[in-house]
């Protein structure tokens, strides 16, 4: 496959895109006011946008009567795809789309797509591959046959979704297609055209809490979950819940929501009679021995990521430290990877216990 040189743009996909429609260009160039749309063709043949789609980009597995009924109908409208649209059906194209979520209610989410943006782009760089940037709260707005006409019309084969979450349902149904090879960061799903990747948040959760308390002699633990609808929190749970029941712990629990200010809020409610705070994030984690510090109690806390803010929070917590560039870069080349014909699968990325200092952040 040969690829272009990389290219990158950021693309804010609105309800009236002009990107949006299939055009009938005889009839445009002609001055015709009137555009034959996909969704013409779709409605003629008595089939999906998605099918239609298909048999346009030359899609496997559709059936011959059904690329007949489209064919027919593509050729009683006169219809002909815009210059986008027909350069994917040609395969002359490999760009991917990187989906962010900077819906954060901190700065966190700053530095952490920082560095999803910086090891995507550079493995993107390295493969020769186009690369555009989109918001989830963009491609939420959209429906799923939108968004993916969208995607298609920028030439867009390879789709990469940072911090996946429940809440993402466009997203959910085009993975679930299957028209796109998609790679889903913090979020089981895999299927044929998709793989997921992500540290192991059971084991690192574990892992991070079994060192502080350990070290701590701590018994009696407040545990500051994060929001429900992020599938991390719900491994970061299981991973904690295994280590209070290994080493009976009396454990509280209670949803911090990934919230610096949650975090305060909770600690001054739950914590005076815990031993020791674990936190589903740093921003918790800062947020909990701020409010200590405010009440004049020490007790141990540790966070999870490994955000360079740890390092400035005045006390060596120990945290979980996640290569947040290393595993953009990973999932690009999965996406590569998938592209040329590959099948989905899951891969953990490696994750380490540290403890941050100031001298660790200016170094």
């Amino acid at each position: 496959m040969r690829f272009p040189k990389t290219r990158i743009g950021i693309r804010f996909p609105g309800a009236k895109d002009r990107h949006l429609i299939f055009g009938n260009t005889a009839a445009a160039n002609a001055g015709d006011t009137f555009m034959t749309s996909i969704r013409d063709v779709a409605r003629e043949a008595g089939v999906a946008i998605s099918t239609v789609s298909k048999v346009l980009n030359h899609y496997p597995n559709v059936s011959a009567d059904t690329k007949e009924k489209v064919e027919s109908a593509v050729e009683k409208l006169h219809f002909v795809p815009n210059a986008a649209a027909a350069a994917l059906s040609s395969k002359q194209a490999a760009r991917i789309a990187l989906v962010l979520d900077p819906s954060r209610n901190s700065s966190i989410g700053d530095e952490i797509n920082m560095q999803y943006i910086s090891g995507a782009l550079n493995s993107a760089m390295e493969l020769k591959l186009d690369a555009v940037t989109l918001f989830s709260a963009m491609t939420e707005e959209r429906t799923p046959e939108e968004m993916t006409q969208y995607l298609q019309t920028q030439c867009v084969t390879g789709v990469i979704v940072f911090c996946m979450n429940r809440n993402m349902s466009t997203m959910r149904r085009i993975i679930d297609e299957q028209q796109f090879c998609c790679v889903a960061v913090d979020a089981p799903l895999v299927n044929r055209r998709t793989s997921c990747i992500s540290v192991d948040n059971v084991k690192a959760q574990y892992d991070v809490a079994a060192r502080m308390i350990r070290e701590n002699n701590v018994k009696k633990v407040l545990y500051l979950r994060g929001s429900s609808d992020g599938y991390v929190a719900e491994d970061r749970l299981i991973g904690m819940q295994r280590l209070a029941s290994e080493k009976s712990l009396s454990l509280v629990v209670a949803n911090g929501e990934f919230s610096e200010k949650k975090a305060r809020e909770l600690t001054g409610d739950l914590a005076a009679d815990r031993d020791a705070v674990v936190c589903a994030s740093d921003m918790m984690a800062i947020g909990t021995m701020r409010r200590l510090t405010e009440m004049d109690i020490f007790k141990p806390v540790c966070g999870f990521d490994g955000i360079s803010l740890m390092g400035y929070a005045g006390n060596r917590m120990y945290t979980v430290r996640q290569d947040f560039g290393r595993i953009a870069a990973e999932s690009v080349r999965e996406v590569y990877r998938l592209m040329n014909g590959a099948e989905g699968r899951k891969i953990i990325m490696p994750h380490e216990i540290v403890r941050m200092k100031y001298e660790d952040v200016i170094a």
